[in-house]
């Protein structure tokens, strides 16, 4: 147990600066109280999770949705909040020149616009000390013939080869992939299978990202999670939920089985040794439920899933396996699966000098009254700011 506790105290969730500025379906944003106004307070709210649940250090940034003048600055204050600037997230989706794509667009102008933006945020890393470039495009065609989709991968591949020449020692993209949408045809990344061919064509610096919003239904991610890991390829996960066809719900929401399961695979396949280098980052949304509560959430979700896939019995989950006792093996997991890990995270969060329950001590912290009442004026952030 003290090994599983030693573990635990050293993982470290990242979670998303757009998780805490208003943002909603495509439908409709509904605003809330309190919300950031701007990257400063974004990162002061991070800082609140941090604060509660002591594993998430570190604050993914988006451009431009994080734009400021002084980008060291912004590191700074991220020091001064008791949290780091983490990934820097890219922006090729929201232009009106990417209607027909960004990379891959039939136009080199649109083309050499996106990348050059793909370039300044490696600028922005260098400025603020990160490490990991996330790669995500929402590039593809709706219909068939619109456009020729072995020509869209010859762009693509010139565009990423670009960007791993422009990074410097100790940095890494990520590339994401999604099965659909906005593109509803064909996709340019729309499988990790895309992706991962892409990144070991180029090197060591190009890892895959694994969405777990981002796959078909019955999709066996925990297999995706298991061989990339096996490659040297998984540099992280963008954790969230969906029930249909859409994701950024709260990690775990939908299908917390699934979310042991690949964090058993992860735990097997060291991905939690620091010299693997897989980045654990939330990727959510938060449309009706509050901001901070919503993460804090996500955190405590991500962390029961890990405690509980220590738990599982490797010896005898391999002995059970070498004798070909189906039901035997799997009783291992599903014992591993329904043991009530939450006391055991009680006791670690109070070894670590931290409240228990953490949705119990942010609600009872006064922060939200607090941020309500000053954060009056000016534009709350929110998609596209």
């Amino acid at each position: 147990m003290t090994d599983i506790k030693a573990v635990l105290r050293a993982q470290h969730i990242e979670t998303p600066s757009w998780a805490y500025g208003n943002s909603g379906t495509r439908f409709k944003v509904f605003a809330q109280k309190g919300v950031p106004r701007d990257p400063y307070e974004k990162l002061a709210d991070a800082a609140q999770v941090h604060a509660h649940t002591g594993i998430a250090p570190t604050v993914a940034l988006h451009i431009p949705w994080d734009k400021v003048d002084d980008y060291a600055d912004l590191a700074r204050h991220a020091q001064e909040a008791g949290v780091g600037i983490g990934a820097i997230n890219s922006n090729v989706f929201q232009d009106d020149d990417y209607m027909l794509g960004s990379v891959t667009h039939p136009s080199a102008r649109v083309r050499r616009k996106a990348t050059d933006h793909l370039l300044e945020c490696v600028d922005i890393m260098d400025a603020t000390g990160s490490d990991t470039l996330k790669l995500w495009f929402s590039d593809g065609i709706n219909y068939p013939g619109q456009d020729d989709i072995r020509a869209r991968q010859d762009r693509l591949a010139e565009a990423l080869a670009e960007v791993y020449e422009r990074l410097g020692d100790g940095q890494r993209f990520l590339l994401e992939y999604k099965l659909f949408e906005p593109a509803f045809y064909a996709t340019d990344v729309p499988d990790w299978g895309t992706a991962y061919a892409h990144c070991a064509k180029l090197g060591p610096k190009a890892q895959v990202v694994v969405d777990t919003g981002h796959h078909a239904p019955g999709t066996n991610i925990e297999f995706i999670v298991a061989f990339l890991l096996r490659e040297g390829k998984l540099g992280g996960f963008d954790f969230n939920s969906r029930f249909y066809a859409d994701d950024d719900l709260m990690v775990g929401a939908a299908d917390p089985f699934q979310l042991f399961r690949i964090m058993y695979e992860v735990v097997r396949g060291g991905g939690l040794d620091p010299e693997a280098g897989v980045a654990f980052m939330l990727d959510q949304c938060h449309n009706i439920e509050p901001k901070i509560p919503g993460q804090i959430r996500s955190v405590m979700n991500v962390q029961e899933a890990t405690a509980k896939a220590l738990l599982v019995d490797r010896d005898a989950l391999s002995a059970a396996q070498a004798e070909g006792d189906v039901l035997g093996a799997n009783a291992v997991f599903m014992d591993a699966y329904n043991t009530d890990v939450r006391p055991l995270l009680a006791e670690l969060r109070e070894e670590m000098g931290l409240a228990p329950d953490p949705m119990s001590a942010y609600a009872k912290s006064g922060h939200f009254e607090k941020i309500a009442a000053e954060r009056v004026g000016g534009q709350q952030a929110g998609w596209g700011a």
